[in-house]
This record gives structure tokens, sequence and C-alpha cells, in this order.
């Protein structure tokens, strides 16, 4: 079974910074696409940030020049977060996400969630 394992949340005043990292692991043949989607006080789930296994980055309008997403160099399978200048806006809990996992168990494509971890910003 894959297993998405994230750290890195925390409570941090506004204008900080965190750094949040999450790690795939079970029998992993190829990831798609891994990125982080968040959620706030009643608020629906959105997408942050993600990197495909070709590079290609895609940010949220809101993160744009705040936010970095990479690849984990440390962690096969892994990808970080770096988030800069945060304001209370952005007080939500994080999760990992993996899209089109493929294993060498099952044949087919899946997506797996992570936890989540809750990321607070104080004004």
């Amino acid at each position: 079974q894959v297993q998405l394992v994230e750290s890195g949340g925390g409570l941090v005043q506004a204008g900080g910074s965190l750094r949040l990292s999450c790690a795939a692991s079970g029998s992993i043949y190829s990831i798609n696409a891994m990125g982080w989607y968040r959620q706030g006080p009643g608020k629906q789930r959105e997408l942050v940030a993600a990197i495909t296994s070709d590079g290609f980055i895609n940010y949220a309008d809101s993160v744009k020049g705040r936010f970095t997403i990479s690849r984990d160099n440390a962690k096969k399978n892994g990808v970080t977060l770096q988030m800069n200048s945060l304001n209370p806006e952005d007080t939500a809990v994080y999760y990992c996400h993996a899209r089109r996992v493929r294993t060498y168990s099952r044949a087919t494509e899946n997506d797996y969630w992570g936890q989540g971890t809750q990321v607070t910003v104080s004004s």
C-alpha cells in the first residue's frame, strides 16, 4: 500500500516562513505528479502547487511568488513546499497529494492523500 507522510506544519507569525515535506512510500513504480492542497476553515480544498515527473510546476495564483515547490532530492518520491511571506489567509490544513501512482503490485493507477498537516498564521 502507498502512504504519504507529511511534516513541517505549525504556527508562525504573519510574514514568516514554513517548509512542508512529504514522502511517499510503498512499492512505487512511478508517480505522475505530487503536490499540495489546502483546506481552510469553511472553505473547499484547493490546489496550492504541484510538480509533475517531467518538472512542470503549477501554482495557485494566491501563492505565486511566495511559495516554491520542489522535489526532495534526499528522499525518492518526496516533495517539499517552501512557504514564505505567510499571511493569515494561508491558514489551513495542508494535504500532500500523489497523482496517478503506479505500483509494482497493481496494474491500475491511483491517487493518494496524506493525512494533512495544520498551518496556522497569526496576525
